[in-house]
């Protein structure tokens, strides 16, 4: 099975308090964690699309990292934009507790599915157009996902190919935008994203548009339990 969670806001060594975004947010990873162990198996996969940890340095976040080791499954990490302790991604990846893995501008095959991705950003539009340090990241962002969805495609061979985004790759009135038709033309089945909260979730596309269904996962979008996506042969992580 294939899982998503996003936005665990874990503290990073700072005991930062989530509950000041609302009650909800009261003790949210030990609930996370009852609702993820009654849920995920160890054979199973769960996605995280970003803004894991509020470390600001990678040796901070360690311990968050252990805590998302411990619980069930193999798990598969992109960047979101509060995840300001993800510096080089060889760095990282040496780092990271077994069974976990980070995507950045390349795809990861793992059974029947090739997982890529990449953090996206603000998308702009007539009313609400970017300013030139935002549309310069939104540019760059979306050669990263170019990038990354051609690693995908290259490797697939007929499997399935699943994106990680941490922003919403679609507004809620579903109007193309530069993520999507990249996404669509590289075949992705799925779309994983999170980064909306409280009443923002609403501003995100969910559903299926042109062949791609997008899933809106941010912890409390989906009551802090990981959503199901689909299923998939088990094989372990190699490293």
């Amino acid at each position: 099975m294939i899982f998503a969670i996003g936005d665990l806001h874990l503290p990073g060594m700072d005991d930062k308090p989530m509950n000041v975004f609302g009650e909800q947010w009261e003790r949210h990873f030990d609930v996370i964690q009852a609702n993820w162990r009654s849920r995920v198996r160890e054979e199973d996969i769960v996605l995280i699309p970003g803004d894991i940890s509020w470390a600001m340095q990678l040796e901070e976040a360690m311990g968050d990292f252990e805590s998302i080791a411990s619980l069930p499954g193999q798990k598969i990490l992109i960047r979101g934009n509060h995840d300001y302790w993800w510096g080089g991604i060889g760095k990282l990846r040496r780092a990271l507790p077994h069974g976990m893995y980070a995507l950045q501008n390349d795809s990861f095959m793992l059974g029947d599915v090739v997982y890529c991705g990449s953090r996206g950003w603000m998308i702009p539009t007539e009313s609400v157009p970017l300013d030139q340090q935002d549309h310069k990241i939104f540019v760059r962002e979306t050669e990263r996902l170019r990038i990354s969805l051609a690693h995908a495609v290259s490797g697939a061979k007929g499997r399935r190919i699943i994106a990680l985004m941490h922003f919403p790759p679609l507004l809620a009135d579903g109007a193309e935008t530069a993520f999507s038709t990249l996404l669509e033309r590289a075949g992705v089945t799925d779309v994983v994203y999170g980064h909306l909260h409280g009443a923002g979730i609403r501003n995100g596309f969910t559903g299926v548009r042109q062949g791609v269904r997008y899933h809106l996962v941010s912890c409390d979008a989906i009551q802090f339990s990981p959503a199901f996506i689909c299923e998939s042969d088990r094989q372990e992580i190699n490293y």
